[in-house]
């Protein structure tokens, strides 16, 4: 009788065991290519939608310029590694894919820079707030304050995405500003940091706006030039300078901006990729 049940118990040790060895994860997220057409840039933009699979609340929101890059950002793999944390809060991340003229939609609305790139800043903005959040909110359950909305960018994404958020406290709260083109100049000649940075005179032009929050992340070898031969490339320099001007605003260094620097990062989607985690946390983690 010992004998039986000994027998049974390891029939059943061993059955329970195959059997979670082959249980599938439960998938945290779909992705899926979608497209609005816009009338204020006068083309159709394809969309990649992250959508958690287990959520029993309204959505945040985290918007994305160049979405073409997820793949390549891994992006889907970050979203999921941070939704497995119960601290976070739950979000539908979209990105927005550019096309031959990336370099007229992102830049800074008010103003082009030196070689007339970014003329189309302006209607980019209307397209986000005017037309794609709206399209978002009619097909998805989504959270409608500004505290719930994000944008985040790379390079002169990541530009695109400061200016629109500076200026437009009662839609966003928070920005993520990845190797961010804050060179963006209004002359070549006779140029200054001081007076001819685009998004640096704009912020000090401005006024502060209560609850925004800025993140900025840049490498060490995002690129080689240093205009000040200071031992510090500009990329660096020019996202210090970016954020002490926030902080003159009345930005706290602490509690409203975040610099993450990455020792030998590059000005690439891979090095982008690898601290998107340390942002989706940094943004979405409960309080």
């Amino acid at each position: 009788m010992k004998l039986t049940l000994t027998l049974l118990g390891q029939l059943l040790f061993f059955s329970l065991s195959y059997s979670q060895k082959n249980i599938k994860p439960v998938q945290q997220t779909t992705y899926k290519n979608d497209s609005i057409y816009s009338q204020y840039l006068q083309r159709t933009v394809t969309l990649s939608i992250i959508t958690p699979t287990q959520h029993q609340q309204k959505l945040s929101l985290l918007l994305v310029n160049d979405g073409q890059d997820f793949p390549v950002l891994g992006m889907q793999a970050s979203v999921e590694s941070i939704l497995g944390n119960n601290h976070i809060i739950p979000f539908l991340t979209v990105g927005i894919h550019c096309n031959h003229e990336r370099i007229l939609e992102y830049g800074t609305a008010a103003q082009a820079d030196y070689k007339n790139r970014g003329t189309k800043a302006g209607l980019y903005t209307l397209f986000v707030i005017n037309e794609l959040i709206p399209y978002l909110e009619h097909h998805y359950s989504l959270k409608r304050e500004p505290e719930a909305r994000v944008l985040a960018g790379f390079s002169l994404g990541g530009l695109s995405a400061f200016d629109i958020v500076w200026h437009h406290a009662n839609v966003f709260s928070k920005v993520g500003v990845f190797s961010g083109a804050l060179w963006w100049r209004q002359r070549e000649e006779g140029y200054t940091d001081e007076h001819d940075r685009i998004i640096h005179k704009l912020v000090r032009a401005g006024f502060y706006k209560s609850g925004l929050k800025f993140w900025f992340e840049a490498g060490t070898n995002d690129e080689k030039d240093d205009r000040n031969n200071n031992g510090i490339i500009d990329a660096i320099d020019d996202t210090l300078d970016l954020m002490k001007e926030l902080h003159q605003k009345g930005y706290n260094a602490n509690a409203d901006t975040h610099y993450h620097q990455v020792e030998g990062g590059e000005h690439n989607p891979q090095t982008w990729g690898k601290v998107m985690p340390a942002f989706l946390k940094w943004v979405f983690e409960k309080p």
